[in-house]
């Protein structure tokens, strides 16, 4: 869980303070925004991630990570373990995902544990993450760097977390 008053970093290392409605507050309980079969509550994620679940685990997962990891890298990943597998492995990858997602913004276990989510219904799981991010005012599409820098505008940044002389 992250204080209100830790700074979240961008992949080039600018501290951003934490703005309501968008960075989670730590220890805020809510809903989820969506069930989990709500898949076609946005047409455009279902059919992306029918056909190339990568993407949307990509895309989810670096604004999970706080940008600590690219769309591409973890795309890449999901994808690799996707042919390594046959599919059948991808969901021990991905439901961890969920699991920090869940954590970061209080969300329950629910439908059930994060790991079953996944397994038995994986594309449905992706969906839901995603339209969550989405509810919580994210645009995944634009990756966490332009979150980050529209969700700090207006807002003091934070200096540096070290400053030295330099040649």
């Amino acid at each position: 869980m992250y204080p209100a008053t830790t700074p979240y970093e961008t992949a080039s290392g600018v501290g951003v303070a934490p703005v309501a409605g968008l960075f989670p507050v730590a220890g805020e309980a809510r809903e989820w925004s969506s069930r989990l079969l709500d898949c076609f509550d946005d047409f455009d994620i279902c059919c992306m991630t029918f056909w190339c679940p990568c993407i949307t685990f990509g895309r989810t997962a670096e604004i999970v990570d706080h940008g600590m990891t690219s769309c591409g890298t973890s795309a890449a990943l999901f994808a690799l373990i996707q042919w390594l597998s046959g599919s059948q492995c991808t969901w021990a990858f991905s439901c961890t995902y969920r699991t920090r997602l869940r954590a970061q913004h209080g969300l329950p276990e629910a439908p059930c544990a994060d790991f079953l989510v996944h397994l038995c219904c994986l594309h449905c799981a992706l969906c839901q993450e995603y339209r969550e991010l989405k509810a919580r005012g994210y645009e995944p599409v634009l990756g966490w760097e332009f979150n980050a820098q529209r969700a700090a505008a207006g807002v003091a940044m934070c200096p540096p977390a070290s400053q030295g002389m330099g040649r």
